[in-house]
C-alpha cells in the first residue's frame, strides 16, 4: 500500500499528482489547438480549473455541512482534503460549455483540452483504484502502551478501527489530534488507536498531559515498524479498518471532522 510519492520528508498523494497531470495535459493540448486557430485559451482553462475546484469543495462542504457548522472557518481550510471529485468534474465541464457561445473561436481548443483532461482523469482514476491495497489485514504487530503493557494491534478487531500514525513534532498531527480525541468520545463503537512514531513514553506522556489530551489506546512504535508494515513513512497517516480488521481506506495528511466522518462512513456500522 503506497498512496503517495514520498521524497524525503515530503509526501505528495497520487490523487493530487493526477490533478496536476490533468491540468498539464489540458494546457498542452489546448494551447497547441489554440495556436492553430490564432487565439489563446490558457486564461479560460485556468478559470475552468478554478470553477471545478470551487464546485468540488462546495459540494463536499454541503455534504458534510453538519461537521463544518461546528467550525465554519474550516470550510476555507482545504488542507483537510475535502473534495467531491465528481461534482468538480461536472462543474468544470459546465463552465467550459458556458464559454462555447460567448467565444466561438475557443470551441475547438476548449473541446480538445477538456477531452484530453477527461481521458487522463479517467485513466488515472482507474489506475489508482486498481493499485489501492484494500483488504490488507491489521498486521500482527505488538506495541507498548504508556503504562508499559504489550498490546497486539490485532486486539482491536471486532469493531471498526482507526489507526493514526503521528508524532509530537509533526504540525498537522498536532492540529488534527483534538478532532480525533472528540471522535473517540462521540463514537464509542469505533476503536481509535494512536500509534506514536519514534518517541519515548516519557516524551509522549508529557506532551499529552501538557495539552490535556485524554486519549485511549496510545501506543509506542519507537522502531517505526508500522510504517514499514503499511509501506508508508509520511505523517500523519490514518488507516481505517472494518470490524473484521480489513483495510478500507488510508488518509495521508490532516483530517478535519468532515473528512474523518467521510472515511468513517466507509468502515461500516
Amino acid at each position: 500500500m503506497n498512496n503517495a510519492l514520498v521524497i524525503g520528508p515530503l509526501a505528495i498523494p497520487y490523487a493530487l499528482l493526477l490533478v496536476f497531470a490533468v491540468l498539464t495535459s489540458s494546457l498542452v493540448v489546448g494551447t497547441r489547438s489554440a495556436r492553430k486557430a490564432h487565439t489563446t485559451v490558457e486564461p479560460e482553462l485556468w478559470k475552468t480549473l478554478i470553477a471545478g475546484l470551487v464546485v468540488a469543495r462546495l459540494a463536499f462542504v454541503w455534504e458534510f455541512r453538519s461537521a463544518y457548522m461546528l467550525s465554519p472557518l474550516g470550510m476555507l481550510d482545504i488542507r483537510d482534503g475535502g473534495w467531491n471529485a465528481t461534482a468538480g468534474f461536472i462543474g468544470a465541464w459546465l463552465f467550459a460549455l458556458s464559454l462555447y457561445g460567448r467565444r466561438p473561436a475557443l470551441r475547438k481548443p476548449l473541446q480538445a483540452a477538456m477531452l484530453t483532461g477527461s481521458l487522463v482523469w479517467l485513466v488515472g482514476s482507474i489506475a489508482l483504484a486498481l493499485q489501492a491495497d484494500k483488504g490488507q489485514d491489521l498486521p500482527a504487530l505488538n506495541f507498548q502502551s504508556l503504562q508499559g503493557q504489550t498490546v497486539p494491534l490485532t486486539a482491536f478487531k471486532g469493531k471498526p478501527a482507526v489507526v493514526n500514525l503521528w508524532a509530537t513534532w509533526c504540525p498537522p498531527c498536532v492540529r488534527e489530534m483534538p478532532v480525533l480525541q472528540q471522535a473517540q468520545v462521540d463514537r464509542p463503537g469505533v476503536n481509535f488507536v494512536f500509534l506514536n512514531q519514534g518517541e519515548s513514553a516519557a516524551k509522549v506522556d508529557a506532551w499529552l498531559r501538557a495539552r490535556n489530551l485524554g486519549l485511549n489506546n496510545v501506543l509506542l512504535d519507537e522502531a517505526r515498524t508500522a510504517g514499514a508494515a503499511f509501506k508508508q513513512s509520511a505523517l500523519p497517516m490514518t488507516l481505517f479498518f472494518d470490524a473484521q480488521g480489513r483495510l478500507v481506506s488510508t488518509r495521508i495528511g490532516e483530517l478535519s471532522q468532515a473528512t474523518l466522518a467521510e472515511r468513517l462512513a466507509a468502515t461500516g456500522p
